[in-house]
């Protein structure tokens, strides 16, 4: 997402609480049939948790947030990992692929409040990569890097989460431009926003480092789950 699409509390939330329509974002929500969205609503995930968290409307696919886009495409992008690591490094496109690949299913939730259930992605477990750049100690945090300034912030114990992945693809097509391609960050359990596009670095920090939504007062822990969209400190 960009700082372009900022909308204010009083708006998101006067959205939130009752049909969802567009609000000031691309296009409008397409939401499931009643009947679906009650029986997604009364299932639950293995961990116990509703499949739908509080306040989410379940949709048919995926929306486009907006933001602005890098200029890498398969044939320039690189990947550099650093920080607080023993072994920096940096990774092509083909190095990406070249490395374990995963498919997963999950479930994505925007903060806006859409969830587009069963989608299906493929790339790199984060892990992965950061087990290859051999994170010190002290490296608590991951900060993700993205274009046009975008940063995200996840803890680092997040890229033991198998679901938690660099995705290059989405329902066995290249990703799209709009969705973040080439190179995207995928961290289901957590809002989206999280899950920066057009990814060109991996930091590993010591430190917590609120990102482009974070500082501008949006959840630092973004947990669909408590439906705490906000920081109510700000």
């Amino acid at each position: 997402m960009d700082k372009d699409w900022v909308i204010s509390r009083r708006t998101f939330l006067a959205a939130a609480g009752g049909t969802l329509v567009s609000i000031g974002l691309p296009g409008t929500f397409v939401k499931l049939a009643d009947a679906e969205q009650y029986a997604l609503a009364a299932s639950t995930r293995p961990d116990g948790r509703p499949r739908l968290p509080p306040g989410q409307t379940a949709v048919e696919k995926i929306r486009n947030m907006g933001g602005t886009p890098g200029t890498a495409d398969v044939t320039n992008w690189k990947l550099r990992v650093y920080g607080q690591v023993k072994r920096p490094i940096v990774l092509s496109y083909q190095d990406l692929l070249d490395l374990e690949q995963v498919d997963i299913v999950c479930d994505i939730h925007c903060v806006t409040g859409w969830s587009l259930l069963d989608s299906r992605w493929s790339g790199v477990r984060l892990k992965t990569i950061i087990d290859e750049a051999r994170p010190r100690a002290d490296g608590r945090f991951v900060i993700f890097e993205a274009a046009a300034g975008f940063t995200s912030n996840i803890p680092i114990s997040d890229i033991h989460e198998e679901d938690v992945i660099l995705a290059h693809s989405l329902f066995g097509e290249k990703l799209p431009r709009a969705n973040g391609a080439p190179v995207r960050a995928i961290v289901p359990d957590r809002y989206f926003y999280k899950s920066a596009k057009w990814l060109e670095a991996v930091k590993v920090s010591a430190r917590d480092e609120p990102g482009s939504w974070e500082s501008l007062g949006y959840s630092n822990s973004a947990d669909p789950w408590t439906g705490q969209r906000f920081d109510e400190k700000r």
